[in-house]
């Protein structure tokens, strides 16, 4: 059976790293207890590859913002499944979330979930 993969891109305000950072730390954990089996966070460096659709153009990034390129990896879509109902459902995600000032635009986040095609 092939694995699962969440991929998620977003902006993120380049002045508020540290906070997204310790926000996807504690969110990893959170993660990991409810099934992920790997977990990824990273941050734009190189977004700009000449002839290509650049990343920080299809997250809609401004100026003062950066990319994050991110996936969570699961046995399976079943898993998967499962374990983001338990994430929603975790107390300590809403605590993650500062409503009055948040780290990231939702709208403009892009996520999907991925059937493994090849694994080298």
């Amino acid at each position: 059976m092939s694995r699962y993969v969440d991929g998620f891109v977003l902006p993120v305000p380049k002045d508020r790293l540290p906070e997204y950072q310790a926000m996807a730390e504690a969110a990893s954990r959170i993660w990991k207890e409810h099934g992920a089996l790997e977990y990824w966070e990273c941050v734009g460096d190189d977004l700009n590859a000449e002839g290509t659709r650049s990343f920080a153009e299809m997250a809609q990034a401004g100026d003062g913002e950066t990319v994050i390129f991110a996936w969570v990896v699961f046995e399976s879509r079943e898993a998967r499944d499962a374990a983001n109902e338990k994430i929603a459902a975790d107390p300590r995600m809403a605590e993650l979330m500062d409503t009055e000032m948040p780290i990231l635009d939702f709208a403009r986040l892009a996520h999907g979930g991925f059937r493994e095609l090849i694994r080298a």
